[in-house]
């Protein structure tokens, strides 16, 4: 019977045994094309990563978009030291009504991954209509310097946390209602956390990496076998590798494979092609800043040191609001999870109808602070 009971214990179905040994191989495959990848030449390299892309292009292409914009808009490079490099860096800013005296205190705009300043189009109007608006790309993203991260994923925080104090302190501001979206959420939430004198209200917007990994992903959502394999293939590329590959092709990629994104700004953009090409030059230069993602992601996306595991750290008199969208692929449940460890704290849990993870831009007309 002990026999029995212990090969029952090791028994697994033959669909499973089959879909571990399919993505083993494929994890083998993958080992040995990134050890291959180390030998192809350096002008077969530029072939590859060849880009249509500059700095400059990304400049013009961010200009036609803000252009959009009603009111007066002012943007800067604020230099932010050396950091954690040998060189300076700076971090390219937008403000409006800052030069104006107001009562409210400033807002800030953290962007997500794979963004920058210029999709806050939408809501930039609105916000500084009553406080000012300050909003900045964040270090290895759009327009701003691309220094290289650690590859460990709380030093990666403290360096997006240091160059935020350090940005912070250049433009002049003692405190601030801070709003992040996606990953902006996420380190938005860390620099709440070590930085809390400097937090009037901590807005999180569809945050990224507030909930834990499942012990057993796949137990929990059940993930076809094609989705682990292509998981497993992609694990050692950067999100957006494919976006460069594509070379002079990447924004008819961004508006093939997320039509609905750009269409949002339709209403405003009349300019159909001045999205999708902000969006690529954002991210067809040196992916710093992925790779500072990927080393805070676990397999499948899942924070590698989640939020929700933390929050109990942020002082308790920082009020926190979360937004999110009613048809997100963020999991809201970790909102009212916080709502339940910070009792003696302020925490509000919005959910817009109808919005996606861009709630901001998908319902910008809800969307206020």
């Amino acid at each position: 019977m002990g026999n029995r009971s212990k090969q029952a214990d090791n028994f697994r179905p033959a669909s499973e045994a089959t879909e571990g040994w399919v993505v083993s191989i494929a994890g083998l495959v993958v080992n040995v094309f990134m050890i291959l990848w180390k030998f192809v030449p350096d002008w077969m390299m530029g072939w590859i990563r060849w880009c249509p892309t500059s700095v400059e292009e990304l400049e013009t292409s961010e200009m036609k978009v803000l252009s959009f914009i009603s009111r007066k808009c002012h943007g800067q490079f604020v230099n932010v030291g050396k950091l954690w490099t040998l060189e300076d860096h700076r971090m390219w800013t937008i403000k409006l009504n800052a030069d104006q005296r107001s009562d409210r205190l400033p807002v800030v705009l953290l962007h997500g991954f794979g963004s920058g300043v210029g999709l806050w189009l939408l809501n930039i109007d609105s916000l500084s209509s009553f406080r000012p608006v300050y909003a900045f790309d964040m270090l290895g993203f759009a327009r701003s310097s691309r220094p290289t991260f650690s590859t460990e994923p709380f030093e990666v925080e403290r360096q997006f946390v240091e160059s935020i104090e350090v940005w912070r302190n250049r433009v002049g501001l003692n405190r601030m209602v801070l709003l992040g979206h996606s990953l902006g959420g996420y380190i938005a939430t860390s620099y709440a956390m070590a930085h809390p004198d400097r937090i009037a209200h901590l807005i999180l917007a569809d945050p990224w990496g507030f909930p834990e990994r499942p012990i057993t992903t796949s137990h929990h959502y059940e993930l076809p076998m094609w989705v682990k394999l292509v998981a497993t293939m992609l694990r050692p590329f950067n999100p957006l590798a494919a976006l460069r590959v594509a070379g002079p092709w990447g924004p008819q990629l961004v508006d093939k494979f997320r039509p609905d994104l750009c269409q949002k700004f339709n209403p405003v953009v009349q300019d159909k092609e001045a999205i999708p090409s902000y969006i690529y030059h954002c991210n067809a230069q040196k992916p710093t800043g992925e790779e500072a993602f990927m080393a805070l992601t676990a397999h499948f996306g899942w924070a590698k040191h989640p939020m929700i595991s933390r929050i109990h750290q942020l002082r308790e008199d920082v009020p926190i609001t979360f937004i999110y969208g009613s048809r997100s692929w963020v999991d809201r449940q970790t909102g009212f999870q916080t709502k339940f460890v910070r009792l003696n704290s302020y925490v509000d849990v919005q959910v817009v109808q109808g919005a996606g993870h861009h709630v901001f831009f998908n319902r910008s007309q809800l969307f206020y602070v």
